[in-house]
């Protein structure tokens, strides 16, 4: 295997002779440049695994170096150093196109993980990064989508996932995760709604014996468990203000302090992010820092939900039924085609997830038999045609059904979903029904769903 090359752009010699020791050490040959001019010419003349530029040169700066790799040499990684506390130049550098970022002054620790991310990522060119049999749909958006998915899984920005609920967005982090090279390290999802406020700063960046009651071992945190893989912060809206400003931190300074510890621990995590809310909504009720939404939406990835892609129906639906027919150890029934017809004119206000469940519920009652259109048992519309953004219309109890039989099949389906949507913990699922954990276990008692 030929040793790698990295090629170093920055005025400032002694910067040089750091970042040269420093990949020397790491049998990473370099060739430096002082300037743009000098950079573009060996950029034409070498080919390099890696390139590290500083933002200010005397003849320009280096977001127009970040512009010329893209264009001309676009499977080669490019990171900027930045001046420290300067993000706004590094999201910038990130949205054009930059690898990574190093901030002023350089932490070696940092930078080691940096160049070997990038150095992974250049043996990681030729990896088959389709996603068409993960993530179904051959609609024009959804092609779209996978396409945005293997770009992404090349980059180190953080990526905002958003979408209503259901529509699959944590599938969607998996894959940036699996595309790209840490598909070898850690997933780390965490449901943000699921973690007591109290207990958000142990659980995310760990805390160290006896720093308080109850600490009675050192304990890693959700950053320390995704080391060198993928941290996928899920309905990152709940996250409280005062954890804001330490997760923000955090991605500032790529290091957590854990509780009860005198210093930084650096991390080094790739960051994405996601929620079913609107973040820009939150941000002017001031209930979600701004400056935490521009480094977290550094690229943003809109998830369509399945009533803007209905063409991929089909497809979905029977890939679902032959999943759950073989979960099950049962021959897969046929979707009838009036069957089929219902299922692309329902409105599915609970996207994929709702889908999933109608047909594994239609998969029962069935017994065995084609799924006919009683068997899927659709909520219907006044006018039967798709139902709103976010909510079902009802109508009647279909004809036999007791009103109280109706309305309990209703909340159940409503319970499951949140209980669904939130991994089963009971806590964050009445917050997400608007209702108490005691109202909560009052009725999955009822229900007989404990």
């Amino acid at each position: 295997m030929s040793t790698a090359q990295a090629l170093i752009v920055d005025d400032e010699p002694d910067i040089r002779e750091l970042l040269e020791l420093t990949l020397g050490r790491m049998n990473v040959e370099t060739l430096s440049a002082a300037d743009l001019s000098s950079a573009r010419t060996l950029l034409g003349e070498h080919h390099f695994d890696l390139c590290l530029t500083d933002m200010r040169l005397p003849d320009g700066d280096g977001l127009s170096l970040v512009e010329h790799i893209q264009t001309r040499y676009p499977d080669l990684p490019v990171a900027v150093i930045t001046a420290h506390g300067n993000m706004e130049t590094a999201v910038q550098a990130l949205k054009l196109g930059a690898f990574d970022f190093v901030s002023k002054p350089v932490d070696l620790q940092v930078l080691r993980n940096l160049v070997n991310g990038a150095l992974r990522l250049a043996s990681f060119a030729d990896h088959d990064r389709r996603s068409r049999d993960t993530l179904l749909g051959d609609s024009a958006i959804m092609q779209t989508i996978r396409s945005t998915i293997a770009k992404l899984a090349r980059s180190q920005a953080p990526v905002y996932i958003s979408g209503a609920s259901g529509t699959g967005k944590e599938l969607v982090a998996r894959l940036i995760h699996a595309k790209g090279p840490r598909n070898d390290r850690p997933f780390v999802p965490v449901n943000c709604g699921a973690i007591p406020a109290e207990l958000m700063e142990s659980e995310f960046f760990g805390h160290k014996k006896g720093s308080f009651t109850g600490a009675l071992n050192d304990k890693e945190g959700l950053f320390q468990a995704a080391a060198g893989g993928t941290l996928f912060l899920d309905e990152v809206a709940e996250l409280p203000l005062h954890m804001q400003v330490k997760l923000l931190r955090a991605i500032q300074e790529k290091a957590v302090r854990p509780v009860g510890e005198q210093k930084e621990i650096p991390v080094d995590v790739r960051l994405l992010s996601a929620t079913h809310k609107d973040l820009t909504r939150l941000v002017a009720s001031g209930d979600f820092r701004q400056d935490l939404y521009y480094r977290i939406n550094v690229i943003e990835l809109k998830v369509p939900s399945l009533r803007q892609r209905r063409e991929d129906i089909p497809q979905l639906a029977l890939h679902i039924v032959a999943k759950l027919a073989n979960e099950q150890a049962i021959d897969t029934p046929q979707l009838s085609g009036a069957a089929m017809e219902s299922l692309q004119r329902y409105g599915f206000p609970g996207n994929v997830r709702e889908l999933e469940n109608i047909l594994e519920r239609a998969l029962t009652l069935s017994e065995g038999r084609d799924i006919q259109p009683e068997d899927l048992a659709l909520p219907q519309t006044d006018s039967g045609e798709k139902q709103s953004e976010d909510t079902a219309s009802l109508s009647e109890p279909p004809e036999g059904v007791p009103l109280e039989d109706y309305l309990e099949t209703i909340e159940r389906q409503a319970i499951l979903k949140a209980l669904d949507q939130c991994d089963n913990n009971k806590t964050a699922a009445a917050k997400v029904l608007g209702i108490t954990f005691r109202a909560m276990r009052y009725r999955l008692k009822k229900l007989g769903l404990e």
